[in-house]
């Protein structure tokens, strides 16, 4: 005995037009894609406006090669332009060590810079005692009398 049209759920509907088939199976199994097995066609963040693989080598080292002569913020600018590099890891061999190694390299420095900043700021005198007034730069003109010339 069948049902009239207007009898059938919705969920009964698709039993009938697709015999045979898991409704609880997800349909697109085939199109999963995370966003790290998709490597990217470009090394840096402006994709085919930017660098060529070649040129990047060059503009890397010389970004993780001058963060070492106290210009730490490069390393944050090589890590930002050559995100896609540091995102995926199996992209670019020849560059990702540089970009990885000013990842690291900008970490400590940030970490060394908030703790050096951080004592400083709450430790102050109770932290240093005697020789904080040595180590503060406030009173540098009155130290050297500088402050009554005017």
């Amino acid at each position: 005995m069948e049902r009239s049209p207007e009898e059938v759920t919705p969920s009964e509907a698709a039993v009938l037009i697709n015999p045979g088939r898991d409704l609880t199976a997800n349909p697109n199994t085939n199109a999963i894609f995370t966003s790290s097995s998709v490597r990217p066609e470009w090394p840096t963040i402006d994709g085919p406006l930017g660098l060529s693989e070649h040129d990047s080598v060059g503009y890397a080292r010389k970004f993780f090669g001058f963060g070492f002569l106290l210009l730490p913020l490069l390393w944050a600018v090589n890590c930002y332009y050559f995100w896609p590099v540091l995102r995926h890891a199996s992209s670019f061999p020849r560059i990702r060590p540089y970009v990885v190694g000013s990842a690291i390299g900008f970490t400590v420095f940030s970490a060394m810079l908030a703790s050096w900043a951080l004592t400083f700021t709450i430790g102050g005198e109770r932290l240093f005692g005697h020789a904080w007034d040595e180590l503060v730069m406030y009173n540098v003109a009155d130290r050297y009398g500088l402050t009554g010339l005017f």
